[in-house]
């Protein structure tokens, strides 16, 4: 959808978006990148982005792999 600004994602478990939205907001904050109040990342670099997703993947790779062995730390 054209002009449509945030994400065109959608979450299959909809009660999972506050602790999504935190996961996003910390890993912004470690990397230095400022979340934009409108949702629209066009001024953003790649490299700002692609480093913000990547720490977001990696992250729930980690929580997932936690989960999985019996270690829950959420």
């Amino acid at each position: 959808m054209a002009g449509r600004s945030g994400s065109r994602n959608n979450l299959i478990v909809r009660e999972a978006n506050a602790a999504l939205q935190q996961l996003k907001a910390e890993a912004a904050q470690e990397l230095g990148v400022q979340i934009p109040q409108d949702g629209y990342y066009g001024n953003y670099t790649s490299r700002e982005t692609g480093s913000l997703g990547g720490y977001i993947t990696k992250r729930l790779v980690q929580l997932a792999e936690q989960q999985l062995s019996g270690r829950s730390n959420l």
